[in-house]
């Protein structure tokens, strides 16, 4: 009866199912993630072979469109010369607006903020501050110190997972 049982034994035995929802948990989880990495795989291998035939079809475009101004009237190489200037036109324009993207990133703020929140005062100092500084920043309040067990603490007592597999 579960009256009977002393709250040691109970502890033990939550700690016990505890452990065994996580290791059923992570199986899970593998099982899904090998499914769900075949199915990325192959749809990362159509992508590709969709892009390479677009890649084709871009190249006979591009000849044709060539052919078809030679068939207006102008000379071979002016015909060629203008759909390779356009493409490369096309080409700076793209690297242009990449590089705007690029400039625009902020360096994970958010993140580097909440490390900061986190870290003592001491590891505080130690983060690098890349964010410039556009006027005062309010100060978080430091979390007090934690003072309970350590996870060490408190599972010295179970079975490492790797050696209950």
């Amino acid at each position: 009866m579960p009256e009977d049982e002393s709250l040691g034994a109970l502890v033990a035995q939550a700690s016990h199912h505890i452990s065994t929802l996580v290791r059923s948990e992570i199986e899970l989880a593998k099982a899904e993630l090998k499914f769900d990495a075949k199915r990325v795989g192959t749809a990362a291998g159509l992508f590709g072979a969709a892009a390479f035939i677009g890649h084709l079809c871009l190249i006979l475009a591009s000849f044709a469109i060539a052919y078809a101004l030679v068939a207006a009237g102008l000379a071979t190489w002016l015909a060629f010369t203008i759909v390779t200037v356009f493409y490369l036109l096309m080409a700076g324009l793209l690297v242009l607006v990449g590089y705007r993207r690029l400039k625009g990133l902020t360096g994970m703020k958010r993140t580097r903020r909440s490390l900061r929140g986190l870290a003592g005062p001491e590891e505080a100092e130690e983060l690098p501050e890349r964010v410039p500084a556009s006027g005062p920043r309010p100060a978080a309040p430091a979390p007090p110190p934690y003072t309970g067990p350590t996870a060490g603490q408190v599972g010295a007592h179970r079975e490492s997972v790797s050696d209950a597999g």
